[in-house]
């Protein structure tokens, strides 16, 4: 079943509060002053029943220019508009601001009420009728049902109950993205249950019992208990006037205007891409970097806004702006705005969120106005491929993209799996599902065969850079990164681009090369550990042979290490891999001829000094060749028989 939401819009003083009460039978202006000015300030909740059973969320807002913001909050999620115009005055300013708000949050269905038609003649009633139509021409109004009605003695309700409903069975159901959102636009404490806030539930779903956070405070509570049209039920669903029960959640810290979300759902920005429309009632052009008011779902926040294809739009005119905000705001791709000027406060444009978490842009950019033409008319793929691009090499989580796209998820998860398929996507991790853009994907694995090469050529006597300085090189620190960073290496290393050796990275095609005088020099050293054989010269002893080829002579000592030539068994010691693989041989046949051996029987095989006996029984030891059982060593296989 379709739930919806009827709100009020006109002038101040045109009956709306009293049309809602010979409707719904509440009155919904509860304030003392509201009942001392007879005015409406705050906003007011009712339901209606019509005739073939549905029931309508009705939302009562204010008419005085002075609380305009208020009726822009209840503005926000109601799905048909009644538009009330008093038969005694006609159409007056707020029926003009009203109905452009309206316009600018993208309602599209309504009826217009004649009100107080007890207090005018049937030839007054024509004229009115007449200056109506014409005033609501080319507007979304233009073809709705006028009613005339008078509350005072109930004539009309039956044709307004029946213009309702037609006009309700009319409207489209709005597309929703599946993340649960209420806007909140009232924030109360009942007596025996706590903090209440009250909204209308523009998407998702949200159950007794479900965690929910509070935007932008990042606050977590869970839903003690739910009302619509109050009646207490177990679920609210999008388009249903909701009151929730937020259990051990102090109402002080709750405003109007914060969201009420699932958890981790919705982040918070200070940042708006948008489609900006510069209304001509403004009067005047708005120039670069003027400072508005912000009104988006039940919000209101100083914003400055940045053109970022001319330096003023001419009222009238259309353009792309960044809203620069003075407070975050959680918003969807998608969302409608009102901006209102900073003073005098009128409301003078509005337009789409194109993207609720970008970054700082350059103005004039051709990159920059591509994106938000893509994403202002692209479909829904060209959005995706937009805001993935966007996300760059750390990728975007599916909830995140569903945000920042405003597609629905089961429609994205659909879109996704296609772009896996043609590879235009990658996927990190199916459990968060976490995408990268293929060709962003493909920029990074560039990347870091670039950064080799040049490590290569700068240090041509390393083997390779070290996994973890390539990674803190490519600024891949958090988690996500880390795991991007391995898929990287494991699909260059798949491919055959990149060798990795245990924590040395290398390109396939690179190899320490030695000539010239540094390939002579690695001869002398070789000799060198080979004559020495199991007494070799230690390393300080061999850079005091080269006192002027230091830095070469380490360079070398770790090239021949590493690619096996010399076993370095401690900080100063290496053996060249012949003399030890011979001794390794020597020393089992001891061991397997008596049983054990001692550093005595040891300096007895091999006539050693003790400054290289210890150091060469520890290293067969850590080498799983022999263990140590008191003063003297077995052999390992032994000892595990």
């Amino acid at each position: 079943m379709k739930h919806m939401v009827m709100g009020t819009a006109g002038h101040v003083d045109h009956g709306k509060t009293a049309l809602i009460k010979r409707l719904t039978g509440v009155d919904t202006d509860r304030l003392k002053e509201e009942k001392e000015r007879g005015i409406t300030i705050e906003l007011g909740f009712a339901s209606l029943s019509l005739p073939g059973g549905k029931i309508l969320g009705v939302v009562d807002v204010p008419g005085h220019e002075r609380f305009v913001k208020n009726m822009v909050a209840g503005a926000a999620g109601i799905d048909l508009v009644a538009m009330v115009i008093a038969a005694d005055e006609g159409v007056m300013p707020q029926t003009r601001e009203h109905l452009l708000i309206c316009t600018l949050l993208g309602i599209r269905k309504g009826v217009v009420v004649l009100t107080k038609t007890d207090l005018v003649d049937g030839e007054w009633l024509d004229l009115v009728r007449e200056d109506v139509r014409a005033f609501l021409k080319g507007t979304f109004l233009e073809a709705s049902p006028i009613v005339p009605v008078s509350a005072l003695t109930g004539a009309g309700f039956a044709d307004l109950l029946s213009a309702i409903e037609r006009t309700a069975d009319e409207v489209e159901e709005g597309a929703d993205i599946g993340l649960f959102r209420l806007p909140i636009d009232r924030v109360f404490t009942m007596k025996g249950f706590g903090t209440v806030v009250t909204g209308t539930l523009i998407s998702g779903k949200v159950a007794t019992g479900e965690e929910v956070e509070i935007s932008p405070l990042g606050l977590r509570t869970r839903v003690r208990g739910i009302q619509v049209h109050n009646r207490t039920v177990e679920t609210a669903e999008a388009g249903q006037r909701t009151a929730i029960n937020l259990q051990g959640t102090d109402r002080a810290v709750i405003e109007r205007g914060y969201l009420l979300a699932g958890p981790g759902a919705m982040t918070a920005s200070q940042r708006l891409d948008c489609t900006y429309r510069h209304l001509t009632v403004a009067g005047r052009k708005l120039k670069n970097r003027t400072l508005v008011r912000l009104h988006t779902g039940t919000s209101e926040i100083m914003a400055r806004v940045i053109l970022l294809d001319r330096d003023a739009l001419e009222s009238g005119d259309d353009g792309f702006a960044q809203l620069v905000l003075e407070a975050p705001l959680a918003a969807v791709a998608g969302d409608r705005f009102v901006v209102r000027s900073y003073s005098p406060v009128t409301t003078i444009g509005g337009g789409v969120i194109i993207d609720p978490l970008p970054t700082k842009h350059k103005r004039s950019s051709a990159g920059v106005l591509r994106e938000f033409k893509l994403l202002a008319e692209g479909g829904d793929a060209e959005k995706a491929a937009v805001i993935l691009e966007r996300a760059g090499i750390g990728g975007i989580t599916e909830n995140l993209l569903i945000v920042r796209t405003g597609i629905s998820g089961r429609e994205l998860r659909r879109l996704l799996e296609e772009m896996f398929s043609a590879k235009k996507a990658v996927l990190v991790d199916r459990d968060e599902m976490r995408v990268l853009l293929a060709p962003v994907y493909e920029e990074f694995q560039a990347a870091i065969a670039r950064e080799l090469q040049g490590y290569h050529e700068r240090n041509p006597l390393q083997g390779g850079l070290s996994r973890e300085e390539l990674r803190t090189t490519l600024g891949m620190g958090d988690g996500v990164g880390q795991k991007i960073f391995t898929m990287a290496l494991r699909d260059l290393e798949k491919k055959g681009e990149l060798v990795a050796e245990k924590e040395m990275i290398r390109l396939a095609g690179h190899r320490v090369r030695l000539q010239g005088e540094m390939g002579s020099l690695r001869e002398s050293l070789s000799v060198l550990y080979r004559e020495g054989a199991l007494a070799p010269p230690t390393a300080r002893e061999i850079r005091e042979r080269f006192p002027d080829r230091q830095k070469e002579i380490t360079s070398l000592l770790q090239v021949m290490t590493r690619e096996g030539e010399l076993v370095r068994i401690s900080e100063d010691l290496s053996f060249h891999r012949d003399s030890l693989a011979k001794l390794r041989e020597a020393y089992r046949q001891l061991l397997v001829r008596e049983g054990e051996a001692t550093p005595a029987s040891f300096r007895g095989l091999t006539g050693l000094s003790r400054k290289f006996i210890i150091p060469l029984m520890e290293y067969f030891d850590m080498t799983k060749l022999t263990i140590r059982a008191g003063d003297h060593r077995i052999l390992r296989e032994r000892q595990e028989k």
